[in-house]
């Protein structure tokens, strides 16, 4: 924050020995901006996994998510189920809560399905689908925009709040 205050400055005092631009209506402008981007960013950036199940009380780590969306069993009967390469709510699932780029998780899937030893997430087109697709499978999980109107039978198991 200290950074941006001193570009700030720097700018305005630039911008009113140059242009005659008032330094406290700049200031004001650009944290104005930064603060509604920011916003935007943190908005942009929630995420939601959901599952559909019976018992209600499931919580789940980022650390579980991750190893369930990798085909690890974090033992409690969930059933991952993903939207497909291209979707911009995957991509940033798969870096900020798996932590990996796309194509490495197409290569990790790729060397599972190959040896026989798991099969990927089945995917979905569209986050419509894959909440309708939830909601109809008890035991599944997926990932939805914290925007994403829940049916009644889905829980938020996990929140990304970055």
């Amino acid at each position: 924050m200290n950074a941006l205050i001193t570009w700030v400055s720097t700018l305005s005092t630039l911008l009113n020995r140059h242009m005659g631009i008032c330094q406290p209506h700049l200031l004001a402008t650009v944290l104005m901006m930064f603060s509604l981007s920011a916003a935007e960013a943190k908005a942009e950036h929630s995420l939601l996994v959901v599952a559909n199940n019976q018992d209600g009380s499931i919580q789940l780590t980022r650390s579980q998510v991750r190893n369930l969306f990798m085909g690890v069993s974090v033992g409690k009967g969930l059933e991952p189920v993903a939207l497909q390469p291209g979707n911009q709510l995957r991509t940033r699932f798969n870096t900020e809560v798996i932590g990996m780029a796309e194509n490495r998780i197409q290569s990790y899937w790729a060397q599972m399905k190959f040896t026989g030893r798991q099969t990927p997430p089945e995917e979905f087109s569209s986050e419509q689908e894959l909440i309708e697709y939830l909601s109809q499978h008890p035991g599944s999980v997926g990932y939805v925009s914290s925007e994403a109107s829940l049916p009644d039978g889905l829980q938020v198991v996990y929140a990304d709040d970055l």
